[in-house]
């Protein structure tokens, strides 16, 4: 083929491969923020405690920092399995460029891949509980309705279960050309 040919290919994955460094940074920066939050609403847990009886009246009680700092900590395994995702991404798309994708530690990256973004999912439903203490506190205390959507995003788990797939169709790739390779 040309090199026309293998252009488009080529701008492709160098997008996959922009994108995916682009989202690892955005996840540095969000673990950056959250490791610097956390510890500064453990520092000035009652400046905080009192800003928040002094905005809302007596009837707010205690605001629920503990529970605020356990979301953060649940954000931040996230952020990490993210970061870690998009990292071996970059990893199989580096071996798409250079023409050999069909290798095992592919199959690996990918379920690997799908172990992580299940963890994801799975992460979920203890944020959605914590938060839903948190809408309880807050309609308590002002009859605010916050909303938490509770369940498991669909997409993410389709997502999950064609990375799996994935994993297998490239296990067997690397298995079938090896048999090829041995025979020829």
């Amino acid at each position: 083929m040309t090199d026309a040919a293998h252009r488009p290919n080529d701008l492709l994955l160098l997008a996959g491969k922009v994108l995916s460094l682009m989202m690892q940074g955005i996840m540095v920066l969000a673990a950056i923020g959250l490791l610097i939050a956390m510890p500064v609403l453990v520092i000035f847990r009652a400046d905080i405690v009192a800003g928040v009886a002094a905005e809302m009246g007596p009837q707010a009680g205690e605001f629920p920092l503990v529970p605020a700092i356990a979301v953060m900590a649940l954000a931040l395994i996230a952020v990490a399995l993210i970061f870690f995702f998009f990292g071996k991404l970059r990893q199989v798309i580096d071996t798409v460029a250079e023409g050999d994708p069909f290798v095992p530690k592919n199959a690996d990256r990918l379920g690997l891949m799908a172990w992580l973004l299940l963890a994801v999912q799975l992460l979920g439903f203890p944020i959605a509980a914590i938060g839903m203490y948190v809408s309880d506190w807050a309609e308590a205390v002002e009859d605010v309705n916050l909303t938490f959507d509770v369940g498991i995003d669909i997409e993410g788990m389709l997502m999950v279960v064609i990375l799996f797939i994935l994993a297998r169709v490239f296990r067997l790739g690397a298995a079938m050309r090896d048999d090829l390779e041995g025979t020829v």
